[in-house]
């Protein structure tokens, strides 16, 4: 079996590998995660077996996790969550699981299939973390289309994570529901007591400023710092890494509300120039491609209802305001999961309510939206005029 120098060779090779392959050979017609995924499938254990993910990759597959939720979190404002668009995409989150509930039950009764609460949530996630890249680098980020889509991959991030707290946690409905406020009051606290020491004036910042630009590199270390604080406030309190690193994200954005462009291009490139690679091409190495091959029909079943749930009820909401091309892009966009589908089915297969085997088919149709809506979804908004431009009856941004 690999070490874990020789995993994490192959690992950043394959990070390295997936840009150049996208400039070089594909001239960026296919998402660089997309190639960081197939490139994990092949040195993974159940294709080449050139890398695995022990006890060192899988600490920096954490961080890299981790840094991306927080940078998804960093990007959402929160005036937009609670304002209209936000509220009406929270209502279509709502829908969506209703919906999921509906038919994994109606399936269920048939004894097709198990586990149904952890199913109906994998069916109304949204990857926000893993569309942040590839809105970064089509320039959508900043468009009404762009700013849309944020509010509905930020309920299709957070909605699933409290449900599987509620929902699947050993504690109860109502246990779950006390430690989901315990954990948001010390997110707060955590924010006031980084407020008051970096308040206009204080000594403490002065230094902090005086390190940014200097091998101390102190509001990268801060920023690390509160991710870790509360990745690990949420391990203590059961709840999923992916929460901690979210509220990560929100607290940083309450800190610096009018951005600092010096700190997020370092964080940039920390993130995307070694951590979330790792975390890409890692998540390949999980997907067993012969249980999809064992397991064609349950794969198929899957994908069509993630598509038609998630995917179509999110067109629907989106269609005032929007053209109907850019209302199926933004439907498949949405449809897009990995990290939450990842999460619900490791809650499931730990508690003994589902296979590996199924859990492996969910992961790999999550995987598969990843190679997949995002590619139909540019190849919709290609045929636009401009993207950078909001739709002409269009003066506030829709949900």
């Amino acid at each position: 079996m690999p070490g874990a120098a020789e995993s994490i060779f192959w690992i950043v090779l394959c990070a390295v590998l997936a840009p150049l392959l996208a400039g070089l050979l594909l001239r960026h017609r296919v998402p660089e995660v997309v190639l960081l995924l197939v490139l994990g499938v092949l040195v993974g254990p159940n294709v080449l077996d050139l890398a695995v993910t022990g006890e060192g990759v899988g600490m920096l597959r954490e961080l890299g996790l981790g840094m991306l939720f927080l940078l998804a979190g960093y990007e959402i404002e929160i005036d937009e969550l609670v304002g209209r668009g936000g509220r009406r995409a929270l209502a279509t989150w709502v829908a969506c699981f209703v919906v999921a509930l509906g038919v994994i039950g109606l399936i269920g009764m048939a004894d097709a299939i198990h586990a149904e609460v952890a199913v109906a949530i994998a069916l109304t996630s949204t990857a926000l973390g893993t569309l942040l890249p590839i809105l970064k680098d089509g320039g959508l980020l900043a468009t009404p289309f762009g700013r849309t889509l944020m509010n509905h991959g930020a309920y299709g991030e957070l909605c699933p994570i409290v449900a599987m707290a509620v929902l699947l946690g050993a504690r109860g409905a109502i246990g779950s529901v006390v430690v989901l406020a315990l954990f948001a009051v010390l997110a707060v606290l955590v924010h006031r007591f980084s407020a008051r020491l970096g308040r206009e004036g204080s000594r403490v910042l002065a230094v902090i400023r005086r390190g940014a630009e200097t091998s101390g590199q102190t509001t990268v270390r801060l920023v690390v710092l509160l991710l870790v604080t509360l990745g690990v406030a949420a391990a203590a309190f059961d709840l999923d890494a992916v929460l901690g690193a979210f509220a990560a994200g929100f607290v940083l954005r309450r800190l610096v509300p009018a951005g600092d462009r010096s700190l997020e291009h370092k964080l940039e490139g920390l993130a995307f120039g070694l951590l979330i690679p790792v975390f890409f091409v890692t998540s390949g190495m999980a997907i067993d491609p012969m249980a999809i091959v064992h397991e064609p029909v349950a794969l198929v079943v899957f994908l069509l209802l993630l598509v038609l749930v998630r995917g179509g009820l999110v067109t629907l909401s989106s269609r005032r305001g929007f053209t109907d091309r850019e209302s199926v892009a933004m439907g498949l966009f949405a449809t897009t999961g990995l990290p939450i589908i990842v999460a619900v089915t490791s809650v499931a297969v730990d508690e003994g309510a589902m296979t590996t085997t199924n859990a492996s088919v969910l992961v790999a149709g999550g995987a598969l939206t990843v190679l997949v809506c995002p590619l139909a979804a540019q190849a919709l908004l290609a045929r636009r005029p401009d993207p950078q431009q909001a739709h002409p009856d269009q003066v506030n941004p829709p949900a």
